[in-house]
């Protein structure tokens, strides 16, 4: 029996990190995140939250494609191959969104891109947690910021609004949930809607 991948998605501060929490408790699934997973996929996540490095966007689809890969390869298919449950804090949809849409590279190119560097893995279900950037950006306010946290309130709109035309177009695999409810009505509309 093949296991179950579950990706949750959502702009920075959403909410993403705590869901995913709630989920592994509740769901007994094994969580991993992206960039990371692996050895290197972690390298290339530090690369990535360097706030001191200037990245041109095509290389950052690219890093995130390439740690992406690597996850996949290590990680996800022996984990579902085992019947495994694993919980993803962001997986391609985040691409499609921060490098497709708000970095202007074109949803298509990045999908084409991840569809390659996936071997066209895609989540069961995606959870995507929709909330206002402006309080989402409320939410981070207090912690270091990372490059990609730093960007303006417009490239943050520009990713939700991407998020939302994500939703539309596949509505039988993204479930969208209102991230600015308590974390427990968060949770418990996610496991409904799982």
């Amino acid at each position: 029996m093949l296991g179950v991948l579950i990706s949750v998605e959502g702009v920075d501060g959403a909410g993403k990190t705590t869901l995913v929490a709630g989920l592994a408790a509740a769901l007994g699934a094994v969580v991993l995140r992206e960039p990371g997973g692996t050895a290197v996929s972690e390298r290339v996540r530090e690369l990535l939250a360097d706030p001191a490095l200037e990245i041109d966007p095509r290389t950052e689809a690219l890093l995130y494609a390439a740690a992406r890969a690597q996850l996949v390869a290590e990680q996800l298919r022996p984990l579902l191959a085992d019947g495994t449950t694993v919980i993803l804090d962001r997986f391609v949809d985040s691409s499609l969104a921060y490098q497709g849409a708000a970095r202007g590279l074109g949803v298509d190119a990045i999908r084409a891109l991840n569809e390659f560097g996936t071997g066209g893995l895609r989540p069961d279900r995606t959870l995507l947690l929709r909330v206002d950037p402006a309080l989402a950006r409320e939410r981070i306010a207090g912690r270091a910021a990372d490059r990609l946290e730093r960007e303006d309130g417009a490239f943050f709109a520009a990713i939700a609004d991407a998020y939302d035309a994500l939703a539309a177009a596949e509505p039988d695999r993204i479930a969208v949930i209102d991230g600015a409810q308590s974390p427990d009505a968060v949770l418990a509309d996610a496991l409904a809607a799982l």
